[in-house]
């Protein structure tokens, strides 16, 4: 059983993130406990860092953004996003499977 923040599930990923909004930049920060740290300029307000971190994904990932999903955590940091059918891998995404 995989526990940590990437899982696979048919042609599709699911990443389990901690977000911190208001950041200098939009950025991997590596591992946070269990989950991935991605660092967002946007600030926690009226939705605009789940836009963000859509957005970020979608970039990542090689997708459109309507591809990048938010199904847990809209409201917290932490948030479990899923990749559908993710045309490209990002270098970090092998660290953070890692462990």
């Amino acid at each position: 059983m995989n526990t940590g923040p990437v899982r696979r599930r048919d042609g599709d990923l699911c990443l389990a993130v901690h977000v911190q909004p208001g950041a200098a930049r939009n950025e991997v920060a590596g591992r946070y406990g269990d989950r991935i740290k991605l660092r967002l300029t946007a600030a926690a307000v009226a939705g605009r860092a789940n836009t963000a971190l859509i957005a970020f994904m979608a970039g990542e990932f090689g997708v459109p953004k309507m591809s990048v999903n938010i199904t847990a955590g809209h409201t917290s940091r932490r948030k479990t996003v899923i990749i559908h059918e993710p045309r490209q891998k990002p270098e970090w995404l092998s660290e953070a499977d890692q462990g």
